[in-house]
């Protein structure tokens, strides 16, 4: 079931989410409900608080060539173990920011704790794409967007055109 995604700015991507302590079939249907949410936007990553829920969990999916399998991973409770000193810059978005963009530099690659849908601990190294989207989804897990890594002008541009779309929609 595909759920609405909230748009910044919104008091509620600024909080931090809670550790799934006991993974239930409310949570794995709220995973899947997720990973159909981000594949209609369409968007490679999606934090539950993006929909709502302060729970720490994310579903991401990087894999954007044509013909190419999909590769969904869901994160219950991810955390970053370790970081390169090598940085990456990507033009990030965000399906709570629609049609704004930014460069954000981010470790180039990072090793990533999580447990599945499951119940099972995995650990993956990920670099490229995967690595700066899950820096990015786990930031919102913690109330960060990538608008935040902004200077404040720029910040301050993208939240006055948030807030006009969303009088526009709410007007719509």
């Amino acid at each position: 079931m595909k759920r609405p995604i909230i748009l910044h700015p919104d008091p509620r991507l600024k909080k931090t989410a809670d550790a799934v302590s006991d993974l239930s079939d409310e949570l794995r249907r709220l995973a899947d409900d997720m990973l159909e949410t981000m594949y209609d936007a369409p968007g490679i990553g999606l934090a539950a608080p993006q929909v709502g829920v302060l729970t720490r969990l994310i579903v991401l999916d990087c894999v954007k060539e044509e013909g190419e399998a999909h590769r969904p991973l869901i994160m219950f409770n991810p955390e970053v173990l370790a970081s390169s000193d090598e940085l990456n810059t990507y033009e990030e978005g965000c399906l709570s920011i629609p049609e704004q963009f930014a460069d954000v530099t981010r470790p180039a690659e990072v090793e990533v704790r999580w447990i599945d849908r499951d119940g099972k601990e995995r650990i993956e190294g990920m670099d490229g794409l995967w690595a700066t989207c899950v820096q990015h989804e786990i930031d919102h897990l913690d109330g960060k967007l990538f608008i935040d890594y902004l200077k404040p002008l720029k910040r301050q541009l993208i939240t006055r055109k948030m807030q006009k779309l969303k009088r526009e929609r709410a007007r719509a």
